[in-house]
């Protein structure tokens, strides 16, 4: 039974949304940006929305009258969560909305064959990664800002910077496992630079993803300890990654940094 709930929590998508929501509270916290429930929650059934949609799409179009038992469930809790969604839109300010259209319409492109030979944003030769680390950090940065009216400022800037490279390196211990299954043509990081290579480049992106915050305006010594600590795990990470990994490394253990991301500095901010 737990192990059932566990597959669809994770499955579901439940797990990656969370780590988007906590990686928009971290924003909130980042810039003093005051948190909005409400849009925690839009962004929440969003991101499940979104992601079940890239996720599962073509799976239910081929086998839209044998889907096995776990997919009609997944797809019924995804009508319900897109429902949820619309609620929270109306909730939203103008500026939000359109943004998140913008965002949409990369989703639509991700997902859906409109480029010649059929192909997707996500089939396009060595654009999937940075497509999907665009998304994330437009919509946990630049969307709250706009969530709470703030203008576009050089922290907002160097914030989506840092977010961008961040995203990419949780991204790439997926791209390792994936190694074996992606076709040629996607040209994925670890297709191009081999696994050591993909580790030393992601190693790169985390000396940005650290240097950044000594780059803004204003910080704190929480922010800072909690980017360095979170750093040093995504390295961690990403230098023990392996072709053949375990069922729930990427999948469970690397999304689950954002989510320890955010309890750190929630920590750090209380106890300094």
């Amino acid at each position: 039974m737990l192990k059932r709930a566990f597959d669809f929590y994770l499955n579901s998508s439940i797990h990656v949304s969370l780590a988007v929501v906590c990686l928009t509270a971290i924003t909130f916290q980042s810039l003093d940006i005051s948190l909005r429930q409400n849009f925690l929650f839009f962004v929440f059934f969003g991101t499940i929305t979104g992601y079940n949609f890239v996720k599962y799409a073509g799976i239910a179009k081929l086998h839209h009258r044998s889907l096995a038992k776990n997919l009609r469930i997944i797809q019924i809790f995804s009508l319900i969560c897109f429902l949820t969604f619309i609620y929270f839109s109306f909730l939203q300010p103008v500026a939000v909305l359109i943004f998140a259209g913008i965002m949409g319409v990369f989703i639509l492109l991700y997902a859906i064959p409109v480029f010649s030979e059929n192909r997707n944003l996500r089939g396009l030769n060595g654009v999937k990664v940075y497509v999907i680390a665009f998304v994330v950090s437009g919509v946990t940065v630049i969307m709250p800002a706009f969530s709470s009216g703030n203008s576009l400022q050089w922290d907002l800037f160097l914030e989506f910077f840092q977010r961008f490279c961040f995203v990419i390196v949780v991204m790439l211990p997926f791209e390792i496992r994936d190694l074996k299954f992606d076709m040629i043509q996607l040209g994925t990081i670890p297709q191009r630079l081999g696994v050591k290579g993909s580790k030393i480049f992601g190693a790169i992106l985390i000396g940005f993803f650290i240097l950044t915050e000594f780059l803004k305006q204003e910080t704190s010594l929480p922010e800072v300890l909690s980017v360095v600590i979170v750093g040093l795990i995504a390295f961690i990470f990403l230098k023990k990654s392996r072709i053949n990994q375990g069922e729930f490394y990427s999948s469970f253990w690397v999304e689950a940094i954002p989510i320890f991301w955010w309890l750190t500095l929630s920590v750090l901010e209380i106890l300094i």
